[in-house]
């Protein structure tokens, strides 16, 4: 009986602390330029987007999945530069609006441009968050917490998989 407790409440605080996780499929195309707006013709096709992106790469931005906690590329990286959508280049947030949240996912409190980032409401797993996906080519970036620190007191939970970073000259 301790054991059962005990995994539900593993398997509990995994859930409430997962920032990206979701099982909705994506299968939209997304654009390799560096414009804010879609133009058909830029979009890849799956096929070249699937070549492009390394399986989890894929399996976050497309299928709206999450990387284990502690382990990506960019939660604990303090270079000075500029994250990026891996999928189609759009800045997202500047280095120096990240911050140790504690979570195991690179927290930002502020993205670059409002537009970049898009909110969507997230009722997945029994939980009401707010999913954030890229503003110019849909990629599920993560969620956004009201827990961050001031300014905005914002903390954008992203997923590493999701980003490319481009270090300062």
């Amino acid at each position: 009986m301790n054991r059962i407790l005990l995994l539900q409440i593993i398997l509990l605080s995994q859930l409430i602390c997962a920032c990206g996780q979701s099982t909705t499929n994506s299968t939209q195309d997304l654009p390799i330029t560096n414009s804010n707006t879609m133009n058909d013709s830029t979009l890849p096709t799956n096929q070249e987007l699937r070549q492009r992106l390394t399986a989890e790469q894929w399996y976050i931005t497309q299928e709206k999945g999450t990387e284990r906690a502690f382990t990506g590329e960019y939660w604990d990286h303090h270079e000075k530069g500029i994250y990026e959508c891996v999928c189609c280049g759009l800045p997202l947030f500047v280095s120096d609006t990240k911050f140790e949240s504690g979570c195991g996912w690179p927290s930002f409190f502020q993205a670059v441009k409002k537009e970049n980032v898009k909110e969507i409401l997230d009722k997945s797993h029994g939980m009401i968050r707010t999913e954030i996906t890229c503003g110019r080519c849909g990629a599920h970036l993560g969620h956004v917490f009201n827990d961050g620190p001031p300014p905005t007191g914002l903390r954008y939970c992203l997923n590493s998989g999701a980003m490319r970073f481009v270090p300062s000259k």
